[in-house]
């Protein structure tokens, strides 16, 4: 597994998925290397992404400035606070930011308890088993 802040000093070629309610980002990089965002779904959880901030598409051919994760597992929007129900509950946000400005990516995770809400970052390739 990779950390998103990998992504640092490194330009951007294309970013597919961020759309609400996608299980799945691509970063593809001006050096021919791809990451993904993603979470591989179980049995009794769900992870997707809640909300993406900013215009995506300014990612797109730029060289990323800071590039970093944060999570909480408090809900960050209080209108939504209670909506959720679940034993175990996790927001995780990737702030990418470029000279154009800040895309936010909000992920929502949720379990039984027993399962992982976490998000992944890897190489291409270079997953779990490899």
């Amino acid at each position: 597994m990779a950390d998103i802040s990998i992504l640092n000093g490194r330009v951007i070629k294309e970013v597919t998925g961020l759309n609400d309610d996608s299980d799945k980002v691509t970063f593809v990089m001006e050096d021919g290397k791809v990451y993904e965002m993603y979470h591989d779904q179980d049995c009794c959880e769900s992870v997707y992404i809640e909300d993406v901030e900013g215009d995506a598409s300014m990612l797109n051919g730029q060289r990323v400035v800071l590039a970093y994760e944060s999570s909480t597992t408090e809900c960050p929007n209080e209108r939504e606070a209670g909506k959720w129900r679940e034993d175990d509950e996790q927001w995780t946000f990737y702030r990418i930011s470029t000279f154009l400005g800040v895309v936010v990516i909000r992920w929502y995770g949720s379990s039984n308890g027993y399962y992982s809400t976490s998000v992944d970052f890897r190489e291409q390739g270079k997953g779990r088993w490899d």
